[in-house]
């Protein structure tokens, strides 16, 4: 019970920390650089330059209901943090929104855009809430769909980019476009860390010369599956591994060295629990 106290309470200053960057990275470089955004906060910058309503309270009230009609959608504690990140997000909107770093160069603008919003999401879906808006559709594509959460959130945010087109224009919607990829991408470091794996599987008729060195060398575990060709009909042992992406190098190596005619097929892996990875 303690220790799920102390969890909660890590993730809610997450929460917090996630929605204040996210407002300063709309307050000091999407608004004073005329971009546009995505999802909500998208609308309330487009409300903004037409009507100059605040987006701390127009973000608040289209959040709240989003939050209203989608809540069914998310589990209770994803919804309580939703509300916090939703409160606080307004709330840090409104006390950065005099926080202005005036740039000469665009690009400088929207890189750090891109990386300090990226940033703020990633930490708020990191403790398991949502930004609501797009965030809650993105989190239920992710639910019912396995949609990549990072990139269901890019989806739902270009919808709303291209309706900005009319009032910013299509340099800055590009630019935007530019902004929120970066900010996709810090949010897939976030959410998803640097512990990036690769899955190898090896066709090769030195099979176990191959696995013993994956063993011995690497001390990584093999798996040895069965195959067959579909065109010769012969049956073939397939060595599959699991490695870390710095290994790579040196399973090359030893591949060449046993057998240079083998069939080798790498991709990557996104999540890797058990023995000599991580604990599930």
């Amino acid at each position: 019970m303690k220790t799920l106290k102390s969890k909660n309470i890590i993730n809610i200053l997450f929460i917090l920390t996630g929605s204040l960057l996210f407002a300063i990275g709309i307050n000091t470089f999407v608004i004073p650089l005329n971009l546009g955004e995505g999802g909500v906060t998208g609308l309330s910058i487009i409300l903004y330059y037409l009507f100059h309503l605040s987006p701390s309270i127009s973000t608040f009230v289209l959040n709240g209901i989003l939050l209203i009609i989608g809540y069914k959608f998310l589990d209770k504690k994803t919804c309580v943090y939703t509300i916090i990140a939703v409160v606080f997000n307004s709330i840090f909107l409104h006390i950065t929104a005099g926080w202005v770093i005036h740039l000469h160069e665009h690009l400088i603008g929207v890189a750090f855009g891109g990386v300090i919003s990226g940033l703020g999401i990633g930490m708020v879906l990191k403790a398991g809430g949502t930004t609501a808006g797009s965030a809650i559709l993105a989190r239920i594509a992710n639910k019912y769909l396995d949609w990549n959460l990072s990139y269901a959130l890019l989806f739902f945010d270009l919808i709303v980019v291209f309706c900005s087109f009319f009032i910013i224009g299509a340099e800055k919607m590009m630019l935007t476009i530019a902004m929120l990829y970066i900010g996709t991408k810090v949010i897939d470091f976030v959410v998803e860390g640097l512990n990036t794996k690769k899955a190898v599987t090896i066709i090769s008729d030195y099979k176990d010369e191959i696995a013993r060195e994956i063993n011995q060398t690497l001390d990584r575990g093999v798996t040895i599956l069965n195959g067959r060709g579909n065109y010769t009909q012969a049956s073939r042992e397939v060595i599959y591994a699991v490695i870390n992406k710095q290994e790579l190098i040196k399973l090359k190596k030893i591949i060449r060295k046993i057998d240079h005619n083998a069939f080798v097929i790498i991709h990557d892996v996104r999540d890797v629990f058990g023995k000599g990875f991580l604990d599930i």
